[in-house]
């Protein structure tokens, strides 16, 4: 008897020995893990905005003018409100049109909003004399797909465009609210049309 009450003490023993261990070993793995993870941001966040756009290969297209009786941007405060932008190309006149029909078109829609967003970042630059650090905050996406009825992939669309405020300003920065319609027609029969509201830092004034 005495022997059996020996052999479950050490059992115990050595069941609680491990137990006791495996919070320890997966503290520090998490910790190990959480390292890795702020080191990975902290090396992205050491970027600048125009570095980033450097490792994407992206090069903006010309800020663009108004298309009719309003201002690309308008400043409150901090915030910069955006009129709803086009996507034009690179050589600031072509335009993507057409309309979303089916979900055979949802990838030629990602890449006309990709282009709205590209437009959007340009005429940022330009607001803010190319200091695109200065954006603080993507607050919202406003965009609007020219499509058919039948067409229900709008939301699947505008992740064009924030997709790329994702990878330009990064997680913290750059993932925003966002609301995406559809509508019968566009102006220019644009295939999507996208608007922004973008919160900025004070400009540092020189000593």
């Amino acid at each position: 008897m005495m022997r059996y009450l020996l052999l479950l003490s050490l059992a115990t023993l050595i069941t609680c020995g491990v137990s006791a261990f495996q919070p320890a070993l997966s503290l520090s793995h998490h910790h190990h893990h959480h390292n890795e993870i702020s080191s990975s941001l902290l090396q992205a966040s050491s970027n600048s905005v125009h570095d980033t756009l450097k490792e994407l290969d992206i090069t903006l297209p010309p800020a663009p003018p108004a298309a009719a009786n309003y201002l690309p941007c308008q400043r409150s405060g901090n915030l910069l409100f955006l009129s709803g932008h086009m996507p034009l190309l690179e050589d600031g006149t072509t335009l993507i049109t057409g309309v979303c029909q089916s979900d055979d078109d949802i990838n030629a829609g990602y890449k006309a909003a990709r282009q709205v967003g590209l437009n959007l970042i340009a005429t940022l630059n330009k607001e803010l004399d190319g200091d695109l650090d200065r954006v603080a905050q993507i607050v919202k996406l406003f965009g609007i797909v020219q499509s058919t009825p039948d067409f229900k992939s709008q939301h699947k669309v505008l992740n064009g465009c924030s997709d790329l405020m994702g990878q330009v300003f990064g997680p913290e920065r750059g993932v925003h609210s966002r609301s995406a319609i559809g509508t019968n027609a566009l102006p220019l029969n644009l295939m999507v049309e996208i608007e922004a509201i973008v919160e900025i830092t004070a400009e540092e004034k020189e000593e």
